[in-house]
């Protein structure tokens, strides 16, 4: 079997040492201390190693602490009813208010802002403007402009006369019936009724009167047979 696919025995007396085919392979134990950089002596490197170290605790701290403050965040979130949505359309704004900031924004608003003139005081571009005035006021003037906007004048005319021709037959039809026999009669008996049921109430009775117009006098009993 070969030596590089066997398992490291722990309690081997051999543990711990390598194979002779990667004797020459380098080892980074990361402990391993290097050569002193070139510039410096043994002791300004013990003192960059120390504050190295320091460093890297602070960091490790420093992510711990990190890690407490989001926490905390995301309870005060829950608690003041705060959805991950809301915390993406902040980041949003922020993000694009920070945009609309930067120097990057504001050079290359600016650029398109020089671009822009350059474009409108271009000859190519003042060219295009003239010649599309020009067809514009061709176009207003002639004639079967003027034939398109007179016929549509009319039928505007005409769909305002013939409402207005409708609203006057309605009204006029109206009319006639009011001042009609039949409606005067209709209007008559309504008439007639009210003023009974009127006086009827006022005298202590809330009977209708007879569909026979008989109020005066009361149904007889059918006699016998």
């Amino acid at each position: 079997m070969d030596s590089a696919s066997q398992d490291i025995n722990l309690n081997s007396p051999s543990k711990g040492l390598l194979s002779d085919t990667m004797t020459d392979v380098p080892v980074d134990t990361g402990t391993a201390r290097t050569s002193i950089p070139e510039g410096l002596t043994e002791a300004e490197e013990e003192e960059l190693r120390s504050e190295l170290a320091k460093v890297e605790e602070e960091i490790v701290t420093l992510r711990q602490v990190l890690a407490a403050k989001e926490r905390h965040c995301g309870e005060l979130k829950r608690k003041l009813g705060l959805t991950p949505l809301d915390g993406l359309k902040q980041n949003l704004s922020k993000s694009w208010h920070d945009v609309q900031v930067s120097n990057a924004y504001v050079k290359t608003s600016e650029k398109l802002g020089e671009w822009n003139e350059k474009v409108t005081q271009s000859d190519l571009y003042l060219s295009a403007n003239s010649t599309l005035e020009d067809w514009n006021e061709k176009l207003t003037h002639s004639e079967a402009y003027k034939k398109t906007q007179e016929t549509l004048s009319q039928a505007g005319q005409k769909t305002s006369a013939a409402l207005s021709n409708v609203g006057s037959a309605i009204s006029r039809k109206l009319g006639d019936m009011r001042n009609s026999a039949t409606f005067k009669s209709f209007e008559d008996r309504v008439g007639t009724i009210k003023s009974k049921v009127v006086g009827g109430r006022e005298n202590g009775s809330d009977n209708l009167p007879s569909p026979t117009g008989s109020s005066d006098k009361p149904l007889q009993d059918h006699a016998p047979f």
